[in-house]
């Protein structure tokens, strides 16, 4: 039931052969996701995200900044502390110890959530159908 979030294999962070230079966590003067404090059975604490809440803001050696949205409604349980010592995890292993957050959907909304996620077939057909149309 938990979604992990990581950077898709088609973004340009991962295409463009680009050099991370950081990962910010801190999201406004009010709000790092660094701060998150969760708590027992129930995940008391946790941030609660909506679809389009920035995660974190990833910038790269060109001057290009990238602002990772969570995409997911539900609670913050952890973020990745580990890429910000080491940015290059999310271009080496971006599916496994380069991941960006986990986040925990409610309950109710979990299956509806998992329902509308295209399989790995699904979005291999979808990138084909990008770059055949941008050539």
């Amino acid at each position: 039931r938990i979604c992990v979030i990581t950077l898709a294999e088609a973004h340009p962070l991962l295409q463009s052969g680009k050099t991370i230079t950081n990962i910010n966590y801190q999201i406004s003067a009010n709000c790092s996701r660094l701060q998150n404090k969760v708590s027992g059975k129930s995940k008391r604490g946790a941030q609660f995200l909506t679809e389009l809440a920035p995660l974190c803001r990833i910038s790269s050696s060109d001057g290009e900044e990238y602002t990772i949205y969570s995409c997911i409604r539900g609670r913050l349980i952890e973020v990745n502390e580990n890429i910000l010592s080491n940015p290059a995890l999310l271009q080496e292993k971006p599916s496994t110890e380069g991941y960006i957050a986990v986040v925990l959907p409610k309950f109710e909304e979990s299956k509806s959530i998992t329902q509308g996620l295209l399989t790995q077939k699904e979005y291999k057909e979808v990138l084909m159908k990008r770059r055949s149309s941008a050539s």
